[in-house]
């Protein structure tokens, strides 16, 4: 099994797996190295038809993950912040590791000061390790529980439900061949994920 590989997770830890990398990857900061989008593309594609082929014949429910996911998401998101109000700066106060950077942390503080607290509560639900480190980010700076409620409730669903619908769909629409399009497809989800922080960098450049 490996904890850092979607197909592993899905296949190996099946649907409580699933939302335990989820809370994970929201909540703390070992989940910076978790593979939050392309982890729900697979899970959607495991509750589809083809599902079978994925988990040896066993098929994720698809009612329950498409509630659970977005509730692992939100808890996940809630203990993050509780983590930022409780221990504020000295929970970044460590050195750089393979995963957790300070240039990550600033990048992080960068674009809430950038889109405010909403929108990027919202955007930062499809950005890779963004949607790690602003949980506790914004309970540092203690933005309103109100805010902070709504707008985590609504990146989760937005988000988890979005791309486990993506991977439904298109695992009802491709039973019985989805292999040869599952990795170009999760190789463009991590793309395009990873795009909005290339263009920040390109334009932090830009500026300099």
């Amino acid at each position: 099994m490996n904890l850092f590989d979607a197909h592993s997770i899905v296949s190996d830890l099946g649907f409580l797996g699933i939302l335990a990398i989820l809370f994970a990857e929201t909540g703390l900061l070992i989940g910076l190295a978790f593979p939050g989008d392309s982890l729900l593309f697979i899970a959607g594609v495991a509750a589809s038809g083809t599902g079978a082929a994925l988990l040896n014949e066993n098929q994720l429910p698809i009612a329950p993950l498409f509630i659970g996911a977005p509730m692992a998401a939100v808890i996940g998101s809630m203990v993050g912040r509780w983590f930022g109000t409780k221990y504020g700066r000295k929970l970044f106060d460590r050195p750089d590791g393979r995963f957790f950077t300070q240039a990550r942390v600033v990048q992080t503080e960068k674009w809430l000061s950038k889109y405010g607290v909403g929108k990027a509560l919202l955007l930062a639900r499809f950005i890779p390790f963004v949607r790690t480190l602003i949980n506790p980010i914004v309970g540092i700076i203690n933005v309103p529980n109100k805010i902070f409620v709504f707008w985590n409730m609504l990146g989760a669903i937005i988000w988890t439900d979005t791309i486990l619908l993506l991977g439904y769909l298109l695992g009802e629409k491709v039973k019985g061949s989805i292999d040869k399009y599952l990795l170009p497809i999760v190789g463009l989800i991590i793309v395009l994920s990873l795009l909005p922080i290339v263009f920040e960098v390109l334009r932090e450049r830009k500026k300099k």
